[in-house]
């Protein structure tokens, strides 16, 4: 079976979290818990066609809004930067995250952690592609920190321009 090929303007990334879906789950749709692993303020309205802003690095703010909350498998929500001299605008872009539970390698059927499955759609440029590539890395991989009881600590790309 083959998988299909990547669209050029998308973003695809897959991470093992060692927590349940509802922990993570509930890590992308509390305000203060979001902001313990991605961004310094923001205002949210986790509900579909609900919006947001976040300040997300330094003076990067990213808006949008949520289209789809489905706990705790699934968040959809449009994605851009405010004032971005690239055309990746407020809401041009699409994230869809799903969570899907993983069971401990035992005979137990518990699901003991999750397989976050992370598509960003409809970027603009190669080049946005790849930074937004680095970006969804470094963010998942605070996020699974901080799911993962840690604390992923104050984030180094605070005063990193992005865009």
């Amino acid at each position: 079976m083959t998988t299909p090929a990547t669209p050029m303007d998308t973003v695809t990334l897959e991470r093992r979290i060692a927590a349940r879906p509802e922990t993570v789950f509930g890590l992308l749709t509390d305000r203060d818990k979001w902001l313990s692993w991605m961004g310094g303020d923001g205002t949210f309205s986790f509900a579909p066609g609900g919006p947001y802003r976040t300040r997300v690095t330094g003076e990067n703010v990213a808006s949008g809004r949520f289209l789809t909350v489905d706990p705790p498998e699934r968040l959809v929500l449009t994605w851009g930067w405010e004032g971005s001299p690239t055309p990746l605008t407020p809401g041009s872009t699409r994230v869809e995250i799903t969570l899907e539970p993983t069971p401990e390698p035992t005979l137990e059927p518990i699901p003991a952690g999750t397989l976050l499955h992370l598509i960003h759609s409809g970027l603009p440029t190669p080049e946005a592609c790849e930074a937004h590539a680095e970006f969804w890395q470094h963010y998942v991989d605070r996020l699974a920190l901080r799911a993962e009881g840690a604390d992923p600590g104050p984030d180094p790309w605070t005063r990193r321009p992005t865009g």
